[in-house]
């Protein structure tokens, strides 16, 4: 039996990392961002009905959609965005649930659904369990505008813009705390890990 763990956490939490980590250890990782990207290239059904919906001018010359374009225009617009979520949300859906079958069929003992918005977006059934990588707001804050070479103000639009991160403790069955050193919290997965048996000993 797999067990399915839905990998969780907000912007700069260090999400990314734990992923890495689960891959290296031979988990089988199925990511939600990367599955979006996928559902919308060329020649894809919510593709066509992106342009059906939003007309060829979001195309790049190459005929793909111009992510930033797109981005810009629902943006600002609740009802745009809430039309594309509706195309490509149930699209991405189906995308993950077939990988997750065919390494429920592999018998793979862990699968990690790498979702940033498993809890916002109610996908928590999706999985057998939520772990979540959490740090604290001044943590998050210095590590995104380090990252993403933000100033305060607009790394602190981004964050506010998710469920803060000591909200969704609620909803996990794991926490590791990533405010540490890397080697902390590959301790904390290690453990994690150990105690729900997935790991070859």
């Amino acid at each position: 039996m797999s067990i399915v763990v839905g990998l969780t956490g907000g912007i700069a939490s260090g999400k990314s990392t734990v992923s890495n980590m689960l891959k290296k250890l031979g988990f089988p990782i199925i990511d939600a961002d990367l599955e979006a990207r996928l559902a919308v290239e060329k020649g894809e059904p919510a593709y066509r009905e992106i342009i059906e919906n939003f007309g060829e001018d979001i195309l790049l010359s190459d005929g793909s959609i111009d992510r930033a374009k797109l981005g810009s225009i629902i943006f600002h617009d609740t009802e745009k965005r809430l039309k594309l979520n509706s195309i490509v949300h149930p699209a991405v859906r189906s995308r993950m649930l077939s990988k997750k079958e065919q390494a429920e069929d592999a018998e793979e003992k862990l699968i990690v659904m790498d979702i940033p918005l498993l809890i916002e977006s109610r996908l928590s059934s999706m999985v057998e369990k939520i772990l979540l990588v959490y740090v604290d707001e001044e943590t998050q804050l210095k590590r995104l505008m380090a990252r993403n070479h933000f100033s305060e103000e607009e790394a602190r639009v981004r964050i506010n813009s998710q469920m803060p991160l000591k909200e969704k403790i609620q909803y996990a069955d794991k926490v590791i705390n990533n405010n540490g050193t890397i080697e902390e919290t590959e301790a904390q997965l290690l453990e994690i890990l150990t105690e729900w048996k997935v790991l070859d000993q």
